[in-house]
């Protein structure tokens, strides 16, 4: 990672420690306060706030389905580094390639905020199954934990 910017290698950093199911070093890459925003209508979308909320986030994807991101491109800046990713994702009769965009807003060397954009987020609903209908007027959307909202 020599090179890279200091805030593309916290990043980066925290891709590889997620990837190898590390995530005693994935979390203090993170402030306490971080906010992570994942677009979609299935059941790992949403606003996810503080670092444990988005460590239980990791936690259940990671149990979910074998999660492969590799980086296609990184740019990055003082406070902002936007990853690229080639995805795959499976789990026990399903499979789906992914391309996404993470942006990443740091503070202090750490992240802050993130959001999370898939390129076909109608494939990745899908693969996750639970997709929620917003638009219903009787929708009812489970929040048993307060640090989600949907």
């Amino acid at each position: 990672m020599h090179g890279l910017h200091p805030n593309a290698q916290v990043v980066l950093q925290g891709f590889r420690a997620f990837s190898e199911g590390d995530m005693a070093a994935v979390k203090p890459l993170f402030h306490d306060d971080a906010i992570w925003h994942s677009s979609g209508r299935n059941r790992f979308s949403g606003d996810f706030r503080g670092v444990d909320a988005i460590m239980r986030l990791f936690a259940e994807l990671s149990g979910a389905a074998r999660i492969e991101n590799e980086p296609h491109a990184v740019l990055a800046d003082e406070h902002h580094v936007i990853v690229l990713i080639n995805g795959r994702y499976s789990r026990p009769g399903a499979r789906v390639n992914a391309q996404s965009v993470f942006i990443f807003h740091l503070e202090d060397g750490k992240v802050a905020e993130v959001w999370v954009m898939f390129t076909d987020p109608y494939a990745l609903d899908e693969f996750w199954g639970q997709v929620i209908d917003l638009t219903a007027e009787e929708a009812e959307i489970p929040a048993a934990d307060p640090t989600i909202r949907r």
